[in-house]
């Protein structure tokens, strides 16, 4: 999926970024609005992986879309 189709997809998308990553929050999300960097951020944040390791989630997950 490409990086503006997450963006513009966003309430369909919310869902299955809880399912992957159970550990964002609702609030996480509603801050998050389909950017990948405040994703890729929030996923660092949560848990407690290096920028690179969540970039390499984000990326694998997106490209699976």
């Amino acid at each position: 999926m490409h990086r503006n189709r997450v963006e513009g997809n966003w309430k369909q998308v919310k869902g299955k970024v809880k399912e992957k990553w159970g550990k964002l929050t609702d609030d996480d999300l509603n801050v998050i609005n389909g950017r990948r960097d405040q994703l890729e951020g929030k996923i660092q944040e949560r848990y407690g992986i290096a920028k690179d390791e969540a970039e390499r989630q984000v990326n694998t997950w997106v490209n699976r879309m």
